[in-house]
């Protein structure tokens, strides 16, 4: 009797087990966007499973066996499970990003009846110029300033519980402490507010007007004004306010709403959260980071730095209003330069005093001047349309491709030159207006261009 020849099983199942244990540990340390990767690479499972059925049919045939080829049905069943542990492992990454966004949450410790309970530090004698840190695992953070040179806290605990007489007996256990810490002080909530979700301590903090404040805190919103130098704001859930401050304000989110107004200093804004809100500001604005909401800024004096995974801008003083949010940007009255690299935005621009260069894909491109235009012009855009108005009195010299669409213009000269290609591609060039004005140059493909005369 001949001797069967024991079978061995796929390889392929190895190495799909092997490649998806590798592709989730990135996702979880390493931060790799797992849903890109099989919305555009799932087909390279495919390939990578014919290949090895390929080999183990040449493998199968050289040894006498050529079933080792065959497609089992543990091998489907394997290929289907997989895809469906990266479908929830997405999911789930999805479900906490939307619902994290908008602030919802359940929490085991909110659950019980709130009660609310008065706290008292003793104040605190410090430094006028005193370096002043404040922390707090959960509740809100109230920061101002005082006319001596004490730092003092008071504040209420709020403690969830189903019974009363518990609440009251763990009340107890809570304060607020003022520490010195080196050369610094600290603020913060202890003994049982310690890393308790029953316990959420909202404080209610006076600082000498001329300390240096940090705020790191947890879960909260966290509000501080009147300061008159640099202000720190490390915040991983909560809205945070910042007004009438006279030093830089730095503000690191998480998730929440920012809101800035009447700074004296530069502000900076990173991470990410919901809307951002900066009025008044006589130093300029960064912006680093995804945020949810809209982003709005009036009246920065030195202009805005905003910077995402879409958009790059730079612009060198914000007289009028900024606006980005829902695939939209909207700037008005703009006494600077203007630099703006983005995609799948409506842009619209009015009056722009200086230097004005966009770059946008999938999204109309308008610019509005009512104003004789003084600086270059230069629109670049991809399957949308630009739209150029200029007052009618105009000089300038311009340079327009259309690829695959029309260029439309109201103004009409014999030293204007426009012509268009059999294939539809329009060009128009030449010089308008009696005197020597700014160099125009438009861009577009699959995307009309019209150039209009300011009513």
């Amino acid at each position: 009797m001949a001797r069967l020849r024991p079978r061995s099983g796929s390889t392929f199942s190895g190495l799909l087990l092997i490649t998806i244990g590798i592709l989730i540990l990135l996702h979880n340390y390493r931060g790799v966007d797992l849903a890109g990767v099989f919305r555009h690479w799932w087909p390279l499972f495919l390939i990578v499973w014919g290949l090895v059925k390929l080999y183990e049919r040449t493998a199968g045939s050289d040894s006498g066996d050529p079933g080792t080829a065959r497609v089992s049905a543990g091998e489907v069943f394997l290929v289907l499970g997989m895809f469906m542990l990266v479908g929830l492992v997405v999911a789930a990454d999805r479900t906490k990003e939307y619902f994290g966004d908008k602030g919802i949450h359940v929490n085991v410790g909110d659950w019980g009846d709130a009660h609310s309970f008065d706290l008292d530090a003793a104040s605190k004698t410090v430094p006028t110029n005193a370096r002043i840190t404040i922390r707090a695992a959960r509740g809100d953070i109230t920061v101002r300033t005082g006319d001596t040179s004490e730092i003092r806290a008071s504040g209420t605990a709020k403690i969830h519980s189903w019974d009363e007489s518990d609440a009251e007996k763990l009340s107890k256990k809570v304060s607020i402490e003022i520490v010195q810490n080196g050369d610094g002080y600290e603020i913060h909530p202890a003994g049982a507010a310690d890393n308790n979700s029953k316990v959420a301590v909202d404080m209610d903090i006076i600082v000498p007007s001329k300390a240096t404040v940090s705020v790191r805190s947890e879960k909260g919103s966290v509000s501080v004004s009147d300061m008159s130098t640099t202000v720190n704001i490390t915040s991983k859930n909560g809205d945070i306010e910042v007004r009438d401050t006279a030093g830089d304000v730095s503000i690191d989110i998480g998730r929440g709403d920012v809101t800035v107004s009447d700074t004296k200093g530069d502000v900076k804004v990173s991470g990410s959260g919901g809307e951002v809100a900066v009025t008044s500001a006589t130093g300029g604005l960064t912006l680093n980071g995804e945020f949810v909401g809209p982003i709005r800024a009036d009246k920065v004096a030195k202009g805005v730095r905003f910077l995402s995974h879409r958009t790059d801008l730079t612009l060198t003083q914000l007289a009028g209003h900024m606006e980005t949010g829902s695939g939209n940007v909207t700037i008005t009255d703009a006494s600077g330069n203007l630099t703006l690299h983005t995609s799948r935005n409506d842009i619209s621009i009015e009056n722009v005093t200086g230097k004005l260069k966009i770059e946008n894909r999938d999204g109309d491109v308008s610019v509005r001047f009512s104003t004789l235009p003084k600086e270059d012009i230069e629109i670049t855009n991809a399957s949308a349309p630009i739209s150029l108005s200029l007052p009618s009195n105009s000089s300038f010299e311009i340079l327009a491709d259309c690829r695959s669409s029309n260029i439309d213009s109201e103004f009409e000269a014999s030293t204007l030159t426009k012509t268009t290609s059999n294939s539809g591609d329009s060009h128009l060039e030449g010089k308008y207006g009696p005197s020597r004005g700014p160099k125009i140059t438009l861009k577009t493909s699959y995307g009309a261009i019209a150039i209009t005369k300011t009513s």
